[in-house]
């Protein structure tokens, strides 16, 4: 172990990440003044200043926090002596989320406490704070301090979200007098020892519960805990709970992983949970707001240096976060199980927004001007408005109100006009325009096909499929896209999914009620947060290897996908798992996304059934939802289909360049929110749902069809903007001449010819002639060694390029041998004359 620690520090000096946490000790004065200024601080981000709190936009946040805390007194006051219960209605003893329901609520008492602006009975109250000292002592003796009893439900629970409500209040009462040693003490023995995925009550780095998100928010923990320690043991704590976190500053490189991590963020800005989850939307915004809150935590302390952590936490914005946020909405694509929830695209950019507002305050120069810019455009763009009560800090709020005053800072994207990102690591793929942003969802053997858990997103069977959300510029996205669009739309039905015409059952619905598969007596041993739960149930991956795609001059893409059966049908079928576990088979194609400027060409060959299955197949080419009362229409004129919703003023044209006609429709569907997500509100959702299909019936034989996508479309017919070069299982390739681009994709091994281009095995080849020769080639297998080309015609010379493409004379024109060995699907770029 004490190896793999050197290496990790190794690593971490190395890229400059180590220089944050000073090596030297400080002094017992020093230590005192940097935990009374980690304290202060503390307290200074949740409940503001007396300074930040008499300003005119935090008021309503000041009467929100006073607001939640008189409801809670209200609760507590209401709640039945010996009943099992601390607050009104919240019943202890077998439910995890309402004992960490019940600390929520004292940390909110407490927060008020320390809260300037607040009424005098609640802010500086030494009665409120005994009473919530009283409530924590209550508690741990009857409910949490029994480690017997404790641990049952969510591990998640037990080792952070009670540990993070414990801690800040532990920090807001510190110097009150309110809380005895003893209580804070019991208290810090207690989480050490909910650590159970850790080791010796401390973080254990080789565990795949501490990983990413939930390593950040538990280090944060330990951070406040090493706080309240105080001293030289208190400082040592956060030492060793800052080397921890730093971790997760550092790139995961997929063939050297450390402690076996893949979560985290990768080289081309993907973010990864759960192993194989595309997360930036849900834990990746919990792991940006958790490190920068923490740097701010620890701004001035001594502990540690911020300013070395900044580049690294911007490019994560940059990069990773901002071409996923479109005119202030995030994507559903990178949302995991999240994307069932009620909470809106906006609300969860918002979260990374004043993350961006305090990591700019940690920035300087042109850096700090670019973050604030961007928090500017973001407001300026967003269909909502950006409510920064939702904020968490106070001073976030002061800070948000003088980046959007300050007239020397110029609104502006952190993305070029025109953008197109392949985020293989995570298997999606971005496409940007002024008008419009294209999001596409694939899987692969390396990422997960869905994210099902705990009665989220109950129906996800196909999201990772190829599904697509076309967002257009202008539109509200909470009435084109989020839960109501998941609810209404049939799961069977996505934009862009190849389908199996059956009847699929949730997991409740599979197994009694049950929100998992519950076997540990299987050799599986299927428990709530097993190995075997994940890979069979919450989150499988597929059984295919490609999926992926090239990016030319950072505006142009191309992406392909091949649909397979997943993990648990093949086990199934292998005899691996439980003659009652059910796992579901799925339909055939081979697709290829080619992204331009003012179209998306989408090209399907070998579409249809499973060998042997004799099921219908529908694959969907677009579902878009509209409000009961919009004006919305359908024209088609042979292969042309356009849809308009004139009330929001958005429209999209649908031109079939080969193949079966496609059907629409348009039908009125209402659902209750509850469908997708157990715990949701159940709130009947009523909206108008497109949607354009082609059904292949049972036995048919497999058929290819191409069509593009025009965002923003005029209703008049237009000419076809590419020729199809091939589109087979083999090979899918078109030619662009307006671009003078051709984009090709090729699936299996041996030689493929096409216009203009030879490819050797699977690739992904974009190639522009204008002028010069540009070529971009990727492996989206991500497992090639070399992908070699040969451009015919006379021999052409590098002008600039990746060193890693060798250029060379062969017969008939010009070789060109690619080394993508270890490159985890990403672009090589030449250019040559």
């Amino acid at each position: 172990m004490e190896i793999t620690r050197r290496r990790l520090l190794g690593v971490l000096a190395a890229s400059g990440v180590l220089a944050a946490v000073p090596a030297g000790p400080a002094s017992a004065d020093g230590i005192a003044d940097g935990t009374a200024r980690l304290l202060a601080n503390t307290v200074g981000i949740f409940a503001g200043t007396e300074e930040s709190n008499s300003r005119t936009e935090t008021a309503a946040k000041v009467a929100a926090v006073e607001k939640t805390a008189r409801a809670n007194l209200a609760a507590l006051d209401a709640a039945s002596p010996g009943g099992g219960e601390l607050f009104a209605g919240v019943p202890l003893g077998t439910s995890d989320p309402n004992l960490s329901t019940s600390f929520q609520r004292l940390y909110e008492i407490a927060l008020a406490t320390r809260t300037p602006g607040i009424s005098p009975d609640l802010y500086g109250s030494s009665a409120v704070q005994r009473r919530v000292a009283d409530a924590l002592s209550w508690l741990h003796t009857h409910y949490y301090g029994d480690q017997s009893r404790g641990y049952y439900g969510n591990w998640f629970t037990w080792e952070i979200g009670i540990s993070q409500y414990v801690s800040r209040t532990l920090v807001l009462l510190a110097g009150t007098g309110s809380v005895p040693a003893a209580l804070t003490g019991a208290y810090l023995d207690s989480m050490d020892a909910y650590l159970r995925n850790g080791k010796g009550g401390d973080v254990d780095l080789d565990s795949r519960f501490h990983t990413g998100a939930n390593l950040a928010d538990i280090t944060t923990n330990r951070i406040l805990q090493g706080a309240l320690i105080g001293g030289g043991e208190g400082a040592a704590r956060i030492r060793k709970a800052l080397t921890d976190q730093l971790t997760v500053f550092a790139t995961i490189d997929p063939y050297a992983l450390r402690h076996g991590v893949t979560d985290g963020y990768y080289a081309d800005g993907s973010f990864l949970q759960h192993a194989s989850v595309a997360y930036t939307g849900s834990y990746g915004k919990g792991l940006l707001s958790r490190v920068v809150q923490t740097l701010k935590i620890l701004d001035g302390t001594g502990f540690a240096d911020g300013g070395a952590l900044v580049p690294v936490i911007d490019g994560w914005v940059r990069d990773g976060f901002a071409p996923l946020i479109f005119e202030g909405w995030m994507m559903e694509a990178v949302k995991g199980r999240a994307v069932s929830r009620t909470g809106t695209g906006y609300a969860d950019a918002a979260t990374v927004v004043e993350a961006v507002v305090d990591l700019s305050s940690l920035a300087t120069g042109d850096r700090a001007t670019a973050l604030a810019g961007y928090v500017k455009h973001v407001r300026a763009t967003s269909r909502a408005a950006l409510d920064p009560t939702v904020f968490v800090s106070p001073l976030s709020i002061v800070r948000y109100t003088a980046i959007l005053a300050d007239a020397s800072v110029p609104a502006a994207d952190l993305n070029p006009p025109a953008r197109s990102v392949a985020f293989n690591a995570m298997d999606r793929t971005v496409h940007r325009r002024p008008g419009y942003a294209f999001a596409l969802s694939r899987s692969s053997r390396r990422i997960s096909r869905y994210e099902y858990m705990s009665g989220e997103n109950l129906m996800p069977w196909f999201q990772g499929d190829g599904a697509h959300h076309l967002y257009l510029s202008g539109q509200d996205q909470t009435r084109a896209f989020g839960v109501d669009h998941l609810t209404t739309v049939s799961p069977y039905g996505l934009p862009g999914v190849t389908a199996p015409v059956e009847l699929r059952r949730t997991v409740p619905e599979l197994y009694d009620g049950d929100l998992f598969y519950d076997n540990p007596s299987h050799p599986l041993a299927f428990t709530a947060s097993s190995e075997s739960q994940n890979t069979y149930v919450y989150f499988p991956t597929a059984t295919q290897a490609y999926s992926g795609g090239a990016v030319l001059d950072g505006r142009y893409g191309a992406a392909g996908w091949v649909l397979s059966d997943d993990v648990p049908w093949r086990d199934k079928r292998a005899g691996i798992l439980p003659d009652d576990f059910v796992a579901y088979r799925d339909a055939r194609a081979t697709r290829s996304w080619f992204l331009f400027d003012d179209e998306i060409v989408v090209l399907s060959a070998g579409v249809g059934d499973a060998p042997g299955a004799g099921r219908a197949v529908t694959t969907t080419v677009d579902a878009r939802i509209a409000d009961p009362s919009d004006r919305v229409s359908v024209t088609e004129d042979g292969p042309w289909t356009h849809w308009s919703n004139t009330t929001a003023h958005v429209s999209v044209g649908y031109l079939r360049l080969a193949g079966p006609a496609p059907a629409p429709l348009l039908t009125t569907v209402t659902r209750s929110r509850r469908t997708v997500r157990t715990t949701n509100p159940d709130t009947p959702v009523t909206k108008q749902v497109f949607s354009l299909t082609v059904t292949q019936p049972p036995g048919a034989h497999p058929t290819s069809f191409a069509y593009a996508l025009l965002p923003n479309a005029a209703p008049r017919r237009p000419r076809a903007p590419v020729r199809l070069l091939a589109n087979t299982p083999h090979c899918q390739s078109v030619h662009h001449p307006s671009l003078s681009l051709t984009a090709t994709n090729t699936f299996t091994s041996g030689t493929h010819r096409t216009k203009g281009l030879t490819v050797d095995g699977p690739a992904s080849v974009l190639v522009r002639r204008h002028g010069d020769v540009t070529l971009a080639v990727s492996d989206p297998t991500t497992e090639r060694d070399t992908v070699t080309l040969l451009l015919p015609g006379s021999r052409l010379h590098r002008t600039s390029g990746d060193e890693r493409i060798r250029v060379s004379r062969a017969p008939g024109g010009t070789r060109l041998d690619v080394h993508t060995r270890h490159a985890y699907g990403r672009s090589f770029t030449v250019t040559l004359r």
